[in-house]
C-alpha cells in the first residue's frame, strides 16, 4: 500500500485529489494539509511514502516543505503540483531534492501513475531540465536566446515535437489532453516567431547540437 500526505490550500482541490487517489486499491491517503506549517508536522508524524505539496502556500512554499521534510526523512518522496509552469520554482524543485514535479492541468490517471512512480523511487523531473540545473549551478545554461520565452513544459513539448511526435502521443506520453498539447505547441511558436512545428523541431536540434556536453 502507497501512503500518500496531500498539501494544498484549497479544501476542495485536496477533496478531489484525495478521491482521485483513495479509488485505487493500492493508495491510501493518510494526512491533508492546508498550510506550510501544519505539513511540516503532520508529514514527519505520519511518515508517508509520498508527500504531494503544492508549490504555493499562504504561508510559505511547498518547495521550502520538501527541502525540510527531505532533510530529516530522505524516504520520504515529494512530488511537486503547481497550477504554473514557473522555472525558478522547477529549478528550486530540483534543488530542494523533489522527485517529481507535475502541472494541475495533468490528466487524473496521469497523476495516479506519477504517485506510483515516484514512490518507487524513481524521478520524474525532465533529464533535461536537470542538466539545466547543473549548467546553471556552474555558472552558466548557454543555449538560444529564442528559447529563453519558453515556458519548461512549453521546450519538453519541442523537444517531444523533434522526436517526430503527434499532438496526440505528445498527450499520451506527457497525460494531457490533446487540445491541451495543441494550446502549447501554438503559444510556443507563437514566442518563436515561427508558422510550423518543423521549424521548430530543426530549431530544437541545432540547440541540441550547440549546446556544451555537460559531466557529471
Amino acid at each position: 500500500m502507497i501512503t500518500v500526505f496531500l498539501v494544498d490550500d484549497h479544501e476542495l482541490a485536496r477533496r478531489g485529489i484525495a478521491g482521485l487517489l483513495e479509488a485505487e486499491p493500492d493508495i491510501e491517503v493518510i494526512g491533508e494539509a492546508g498550510t506550510a506549517a501544519q505539513a511540516r508536522s503532520r508529514i514527519l508524524a505520519t511518515r508517508p511514502d509520498v508527500a504531494v505539496l503544492d508549490v504555493r502556500l499562504p504561508d510559505g512554499s511547498g518547495i521550502d516543505v520538501c527541502r525540510e521534510i527531505r532533510s530529516k526523512d530522505p524516504a520520504i518522496q515529494c512530488l511537486m503540483l503547481t497550477a504554473y509552469d514557473d522555472d525558478e520554482a522547477i529549478y528550486a524543485a530540483v534543488i530542494a531534492g523533489a522527485a517529481g514535479y507535475v502541472l494541475k492541468d495533468i490528466r487524473g490517471a496521469g497523476l495516479v501513475d506519477s504517485v506510483r512512480k515516484v514512490a518507487a523511487g524513481k524521478n520524474l523531473l525532465d533529464p533535461a531540465l536537470t542538466a539545466k540545473v547543473i549548467a546553471r549551478m556552474r555558472g552558466g545554461a548557454g543555449g538560444d536566446p529564442r528559447l529563453a520565452s519558453l515556458s519548461s513544459r512549453e521546450r519538453q513539448i519541442m523537444a517531444l515535437i523533434a522526436d517526430g511526435l503527434t499532438n496526440r502521443e505528445i498527450g499520451l506520453r506527457l497525460s494531457l489532453a490533446e487540445k491541451t498539447v495543441k494550446n502549447y505547441v501554438s503559444g510556443l511558436l507563437s514566442k518563436l516567431g515561427l508558422q510550423r512545428r518543423t521549424q521548430a523541431a530543426v530549431l530544437h536540434l541545432e540547440t541540441k547540437r550547440a549546446a556544451p556536453t555537460i559531466v557529471t
